[in-house]
């Protein structure tokens, strides 16, 4: 076993590991109501969807970085000797998945010597540079080796050295002693659940994990993105904000152009998370009633004449909505890295499924979005919100914006952006932001939403956007908050008091959002780099007054890092219930 050298000190892994440092997220205990409330056979599935996320995490941390699996194997053998350095360590390993993460401060986390953070991560050459990158392809295209570049440059691939060239093997091929364990316990899930529809998507899964066709995974897409009333959720979430090696090519005015030529689309690599809950049925009906008004929401995207959205103005919206109780998040879901995910709207754009006939689906997760400490809301509130609005703050009211958000991905241009390159999530997540804000007038007109509720959601949003500090620019989830708080200030839409608190102009949000977004799908239409970097590089500011709050939202909270307690998963991995 390979030994490393500890990056943390001992007090400085104390501090980060402290209750007061450390966010907790609680997922359902073993005692929980929900779990006690399922059929036997879906408890007995349960186990094999836990099994098969513990598995699909192993695999994810590979494409994070090539060492996790041995730096988590020596983290264990070194606490199991009683090393308190290595104890320590591992808590924060296993918190944020891997040896490099950054904190809620977005500063870099690096728990090993040695090992830094790659732009290619784990699914290219640690020793690649951006430079030989370029330049093999380039080379390879010009020599013929077309269909290799092509396997290169999909979202399915790691890729590996081969002589001087560089080749793409697709990850079901490259891990295909783990995806075909994962394929047996979703079969296995498959004999024992209750619900017929939930079954046959398991089937489909597990038929994808075992042979390396896309049009599988298709099928299993198209399928999850139908289920709407089944007990239990299973997730394998593929999304591609990690990778930061493929989307440089975009950079690269002669390679675009050859790889044009060919009509290949360089997609940046997928990472893989698992998800698994127990459907919460009254939250899920509260979803259910914006869908009625999506198709209404894609006649009033701007442009839209210009361009084909995954939601149609004429037909019933292909948008199924589910609110979980969480029981595990796995891999790219679960890791707690300055933040975690509140929701998702998959498949995304690059999906195969959706080119035949394939819907989406928003999955929102109840543990991560529950405030578990009113008083330091309450703390965080006095220090940054004129006190006069501190009546229209709800918690709640994030909710509803994230609903609008996770819905405002399926609308605006249905077509993947890769020409905008490293711009492009943060163009998306931009977009689904404004797209939210954008929609509250007209929601509460349609009566999706009471006055009240407008306002709760107007005041809770732009005073939810401040940060506790700049982010980095792979933070595409950040960026767009300091975008949008720059842009909000010099229209007006929230002023600074003199004894520096936030003051929401409400009446100015919704229309500045409009503006907002209508430049956003401008650039998502023209597909322009440039244009791209210009408009985040022109509105990713960070002011004075950003700054200001930030400081004072330090002081309300020392949180640096976070991590999920998942007792019912826990013991139902270790057979105990």
């Amino acid at each position: 076993m390979e030994k490393f050298e500890f990056n943390l000190s001992i007090p400085e892994l104390e501090k980060r590991t402290n209750k007061d440092y450390l966010i907790h997220k609680k997922f359902l205990k073993a005692d929980a109501p929900e779990y006690l409330a399922l059929a036997e056979g879906d408890k007995k599935a349960l186990v094999h969807l836990c099994r098969a996320a513990e598995i699909l995490e192993k695999i994810n941390m590979q494409l994070d970085c090539k060492h996790n699996l041995e730096v988590k194997e020596f983290l264990e053998t070194e606490s199991a000797k009683g090393n308190k350095q290595a104890k320590l360590t591992k808590i924060l390993f296993d918190a944020q998945k891997g040896v490099n993460a950054i904190d809620t401060m977005s500063n870099p986390i690096r728990l090993i010597k040695g090992i830094e953070e790659k732009p290619g991560k784990g699914v290219y050459p640690e020793d690649l540079s951006k430079e030989e990158f370029h330049t093999v392809i380039l080379r390879m295209l010009n020599e013929g080796k077309v269909d290799e570049v092509r396997d290169i440059l999909t979202q399915r691939s790691v890729v590996v050295r081969a002589a001087e060239d560089l080749a793409g093997i697709d990850y079901i091929d490259y891990f295909s002693e783990d995806f075909a364990k994962m394929a047996d316990e979703l079969d296995k899930a498959a004999e024992v659940s209750t619900n017929a529809d939930f079954n046959e998507y398991l089937n489909l899964q597990a038929k994808a994990l075992r042979t390396a066709d896309p049009m599988l995974d298709a099928y299993a897409d198209k399928k999850w993105a139908t289920l709407q009333d089944t007990p239990l959720e299973f997730t394998i979430t593929r999304e591609n904000y990690e990778d930061e090696m493929t989307g440089t090519i975009v950079e690269n005015e002669e390679l675009s152009a050859k790889l044009k030529e060919y009509n290949i689309s360089p997609i940046p690599k997928d990472f893989l998370g698992g998800r698994v809950g127990i459907i919460n049925k009254k939250g899920t009906d509260a979803l259910m009633a914006i869908k009625k008004y999506l198709p209404t929401l894609a006649d009033n995207m701007p442009y839209k004449e210009e361009y084909e959205q995954t939601i149609s103005a004429e037909e019933d919206a292909k948008q199924t909505m589910v609110d979980v109780d969480m029981v595990m998040a796995s891999g790219d879901v679960g890791e707690y890295r300055g933040g975690i995910t509140l929701a998702e709207n998959l498949p995304n754009s690059d999906k195969l499924s959706l080119t035949i006939g394939g819907g989406r689906r928003n999955v929102y997760h109840r543990q991560i979005r529950f405030i578990s400490d009113t008083k330091k809301l309450q703390e965080r509130l006095d220090a940054i919100l004129d006190k006069e609005q501190h009546k229209y703050y709800l918690d709640e009211a994030d909710h509803w914006f994230t609903i609008g958000h996770e819905n405002a991905h399926s609308l605006g241009p249905k077509e993947s952006s890769e020409k905008l390159g490293k711009y492009r999530n943060i163009i998306e997540e931009n977009k689904a932001d404004m797209g939210s804000l954008t929609f509250v007038d007209l929601l509460t007109e349609l009566g999706m939403y009471t006055q009240e509720q407008r306002l709760q959601i107007i005041v809770t949003t732009v005073a939810d956007n401040f940060l506790k500090s700049k982010p980095t620019m792979s933070q595409a989830h950040r960026v767009r908050t300091v975008m949008q708080n720059k842009y909000f200030a010099e229209r007006g839409g929230y002023t600074i008091t003199k004894d520096g608190k936030i003051h929401v102009n409400i009446d100015k949000a919704v229309p500045i959002a409009k503006e907002m977004l209508a430049e956003i799908i401008r650039i998502q239409i023209d597909g322009d780099f440039n244009k791209a970097e210009k408009y985040v590089m022109d509105n990713f500011v960070w002011t004075d007054n950003m700054e200001l709050i930030a400081q004072k939202l330090q002081k309300v909270s020392k949180a640096l890092n976070g991590t999920l307690e998942t007792e019912l998963a826990d013991k139902l991995l270790k057979g105990e219930i």
